[in-house]
Order: C-alpha cells, then structure tokens, then sequence
C-alpha cells in the first residue's frame, strides 16, 4: 500500500524538496520525557538506557538476561525505533535484591547511563513526552522556501496521523488485521493481537483525519465535534460556543478523532455522521475491534510542533529540534516539509 493510501493528503501544500533521514543512527535521536520525581530508594530499579540501532523490546530481553530476573519483570514507558538513537528508561523489579551487575547487557548498541531505584515500576504510557533532534541530509530544496514551511508548520501544526510503521512493512499490519476480521478471530499471540487491532484502529483514524485535512477542518473545531487538550485524554463537545474557544488558536486545545471500539461514535451532528461513514467503509475491522472489546477513545486531529528549532549545518543538511506528546509521530510533521528518499516512517 502506499504511504497516501496509509495516511492522507498533506495540509501544507506539496513538500519543498527531498531529504534522506536516518542514513545512519544519530540522524534520528529520540529522548523520552519523564516527569516523575525518582526517590532513590525502593524494590524497583529505574534506568536510563540509550540504545543505538536496537529496539525497545530486544533492550529490554538483554537487561532481564544480564539482571537474571524474567522478561515479565522489565517495564518501560514507550516503545522507540529502532534505526535510531535513542534514550529511555526502563525498570526491574527486584524485590529484597541488590542492585544486580548489568555490564553483559552493554555494548555498542547498548549503555546504561543512569540508574536508581524508586517504589513503583515504570508504567506503560508514564512519559509525558518525546524529544526529537533529526538530521536530514542529502537536503535539495530552497531554504528560504523551508523556512517558511517550517514557520507555518510552527505555527499551525500538523496533521497527526499514525505513521507508516504502524502499518508495518507495505501495509502487511493492515492486511493482518483485514485477514484476521474477515475471520472473526484473534490473533493467539499478545503482541501480534495488539500489534493488528492497532493498526486497524489507526487506519479507521487516518482515514478520517484525511476527510477532515480534504475539507480544512481538520484544525478548527466543528459542532458536534469532541475536544481535548495536547495533554489530556479527556474531551468535551463542542457547541457554538466551544467553536470560538481562544484556546483552539494558540494549539492547546484540538479537534479529536476516534480511535474505534464498541459502538458508534460519540461525536454528534456531521462529525458523527462523517465518523460512522469511515467506520462503514470497512466494516469487518470496525465490527472487529468493537468484538475485541476496544473501547471508543479519542485522538486530537491536530498535532502542535513544540519548541520546534532548525538550522543548517550544511547546505544540503536540514537539522530539527521539536518535542512531541506521546504516541504521536515524528514525521507526520517532516512529510509536511520534505520528501524523504527511500525512507520508512517513525
């Protein structure tokens, strides 16, 4: 499947040029943001572990080896890319243990660069945000062209679509999922179950998100509409009133989309009727999810670009420095600016 038919159509006009991203790990860095105060004492050992070319769960099955303990007993907030460089923490639960020696863990795609311990384990979703700093090169496009890109995507905004490694390589997620509706059943195995029912809930959101990117609402809120925060899984309907909220100009507060499960959607008037006419267009992941026991969540339509910086170390490499909520992706905000060459989403 292509990337248009995964995501949607782009808000900002066609892109400004070409880039590659990730030609190696440091073009990619990714620090998770935690706002947990950490005690330094208790049955739980916290560490902050920066992993080179190697993914979060492989990470963890490496530190539950060298700590002898089970997988079952490592915890971490987020699941990070792999062909990155990236830093975040993870936590064992050593109950009446010692600190254990952790050296076999590390290498050269693996350090351990701060550890504590703290009363409770790291939960799933616990950071508040990521941290990104990317570096494009290869770059071919006017400057002054992605300076002003950027300054209105600064100002306004992207589209906050789920990327394409969410669907997996060519689609082959969505395709699971599709398959596996058309049975009425579930996947056996944890991780493949939530890994399909994943990417079946956010096809049903990207192609909503996309109707409300084709029509320009997709940043303004609608009658009907459910609202939320940056930072807040709660909402509330919009009504005349709400529509005209200062807080939707300053990208605090969003327009939201649904993340599908049992029952139609919440929203009401045309954004209802225009959720439910998604959903119905693939009606055996909608029925899926809604069986699988999902519950009907909300996503903000809108993704505000935090602290968003750049220069150009080179004329033909693009820096950026940004921050982002959790579970949102980095280039649904780089797509809006550039090409990038032969790459795979984040």
């Amino acid at each position: 499947m292509t990337e248009d038919q995964l995501l949607g159509p782009r808000a900002h006009g066609d892109p400004c040029g070409s880039a590659v991203l990730k030609a190696v790990a440091e073009d990619f860095q990714v620090d998770e943001v935690l706002d947990i105060p950490l005690s330094g004492e208790g049955e739980h050992l916290w560490l902050w572990v920066e992993k080179r070319n190697l993914n979060t769960e492989e990470a963890a099955r490496r530190i539950a080896r060298a700590a002898g303990v089970p997988l079952k007993m490592i915890s971490y907030a987020g699941l990070k890319d792999r062909q990155a460089l990236t830093r975040q923490w993870f936590s064992l639960h050593l109950p009446g243990k010692a600190d254990p020696e952790l050296a076999a863990a590390e290498d050269g795609s693996l350090a351990i660069l701060k550890r504590t311990r703290h009363q409770r384990k790291l939960q799933r979703g616990a950071h508040s945000a990521n941290g990104f700093r990317l570096r494009l090169t290869e770059l071919r496009g006017d400057h002054a062209l992605l300076d002003a890109r950027l300054q209105r995507i600064k100002e306004q905004g992207v589209p906050n679509y789920f990327g394409l490694q969410r669907f997996g390589y060519d689609g082959g997620n969505l395709h699971g999922a599709r398959d596996f509706a058309a049975k009425g059943e579930l996947p056996a195995q944890r991780n493949l179950r939530s890994r399909l029912l994943s990417a079946g809930r956010s096809y049903l959101f990207n192609r909503v998100l996309a109707e409300r990117v084709g029509d320009g609402s997709w940043q303004r809120a609608r009658v009907g509409d459910l609202l939320a925060f940056t930072d807040s899984r709660s909402f509330f309907l919009a009504g005349e009133t709400e529509c005209s909220d200062p807080r939707l100009a300053i990208l605090d507060l969003h327009p939201s989309g649904p993340l599908w499960g049992a029952g139609g959607s919440p929203a009401n008037d045309d954004v209802q009727a225009l959720e439910d006419a998604v959903a119905a267009t693939e009606p055996g992941i909608a029925n899926w999810l809604a069986q699988a026991g999902m519950k009907h969540e909300r996503r903000i339509l809108r993704l505000p670009i935090g602290g968003l910086s750049w220069h150009y170390p080179g004329p033909d490499i693009l820096q950026l420095e940004f921050v982002l909520p959790t579970g949102c992706f980095a280039t649904a905000m780089v797509r809006e600016v550039v090409n990038l060459a032969g790459q795979t989403d984040i």
